[in-house]
């Protein structure tokens, strides 16, 4: 069943896509949420204009997440935790630690899940994470921990 996305679905397309789906999943899911609609031949204007706005929506998205890139970039994060006398954490630096660190340094908040980290930091000293601010558009974090 061919169907025009009125919002994003994962794994499925984006706004303003028509895209054929199983008439099941269309059925039960897609057309009671108002996630999508019955695609017909005179639909291809309205899609058309729902990506022009996605595109335009997208740029706006994507230059304010490079200026949240470069203010985090700058920013230096700094995390304390208890620690014992030779350095290692009694518990560990993880990702939201990380959040925290950037919303008091910055401003700017950040969700948990975009916050990327090999294994969370349980020893005193400097490290590195990543934060993914746009599909494309991901900022390396400088983090320094800091025995309390």
């Amino acid at each position: 069943m061919k169907v025009l996305l009125r919002d994003d679905v994962k794994g499925i397309g984006r706004r303003g896509d028509i895209v054929d789906v199983k008439s099941g999943y269309a059925r039960n899911f897609l057309l009671p949420t108002g996630a999508a609609m019955v695609a017909s031949e005179s639909m291809a204007l309205q899609a058309s204009s729902m990506r022009k706005s996605r595109d335009v929506r997208d740029a706006k998205s994507r230059e304010a997440a490079e200026a949240q890139r470069a203010l985090i970039e700058r920013a230096a994060l700094t995390v304390t935790a208890r620690a014992a006398a030779n350095g290692r954490l009694f518990g560990s630096v993880t990702e939201a630690d990380v959040v925290n660190a950037i919303r008091t340094a910055t401003g700017i908040s950040l969700d948990r899940q975009a916050i990327h980290m090999t294994e969370h930091l349980k020893v005193v000293g400097a490290a590195t994470a990543t934060a993914t601010l746009f599909d494309d558009v991901t900022a390396t974090l400088n983090v320094e921990v800091v025995a309390q």
